[in-house]
């Protein structure tokens, strides 16, 4: 064997254009990294790379604090004083209008209530109405959505609000990117959904089909549930 003969892949290096044996280099590399990566970590670099600018900064600064333990999101309670609520979503078509009408439903039970309650879209549509999938899922939980209409998420409505619930990191944040002089009054609603609900967030069941909507509409119907509960008792004659 000739021992100056250049290997294959030197040889592929000396044949080939340069950025083509670049770029096989990287597809290699990453296909190699995405092998010894756990999945979980994978899907984090995915979301991150999802975001742009100061979004970037305060998604890492969100999943890094909570996976330390600094903040503790399931935990965390809105003041008992707080009497208007918004619920948020990405186009208020499925996730927020439902809570929006559980959370109505719950406090017509609570005479002298007091309370507001909306919902709104981060990035709705206005006037658009919800998912033929919410619908349906909402129905066999006895609510109506077919007269609901998007609403897009305004700063006056952020600012009358005592208490803004998120659905998602996504929504977590671009709530805060967008306002962060509200940062005291954002909440994970997935903190509501019980002991056996380990996940923070409640996803979006924009993909997951109609099944996937009526799953997603049993732990919003939880949540509402607890929520209602633990107010309740903050109330005139609670």
């Amino acid at each position: 064997m000739d021992e100056h003969k250049p290997s294959e892949e030197a040889y592929r290096g000396l044949v080939e254009p340069r950025s083509t044996f670049r770029e096989r280099v990287r597809n290699g590399i990453k296909a190699a990294g995405q092998n010894l990566l756990p999945g979980v970590v994978l899907r984090e670099v995915q979301r991150y790379r999802t975001y742009a600018g100061v979004e970037r900064s305060l998604y890492l600064k969100i999943r890094v604090l909570n996976a330390i333990g600094l903040t503790d999101p399931k935990r965390s309670r809105p003041p008992g004083t707080a009497r208007s609520f918004v619920f948020v979503c990405f186009g208020n078509i499925m996730r927020s209008p439902m809570c929006e009408a559980l959370m109505n439903r719950a406090l017509a039970a609570i005479p002298d209530k007091q309370i507001t309650v909306t919902s709104a879209g981060l990035n709705a549509a206005p006037g658009r109405a919800a998912h033929p999938w919410a619908v349906a899922a909402a129905r066999e939980l006895g609510i109506s959505l077919e007269n609901h209409r998007a609403k897009l998420l305004t700063a006056e409505v952020v600012n009358q609000a005592d208490v803004i619930f998120a659905m998602d990191c996504q929504n977590q944040v671009q709530l805060l990117s967008r306002y962060a002089h509200a940062k005291d009054k954002v909440f994970m609603l997935g903190a509501y959904a019980g002991e056996d609900y380990r996940l923070l967030e409640i996803h979006d069941p924009y993909y997951a089909g109609e099944a996937g909507t009526r799953d997603c509409y049993k732990v919003l119907n939880t949540c509402i549930q607890n929520l209602v509960n633990s107010i309740s008792g903050e109330l005139p004659g609670g």
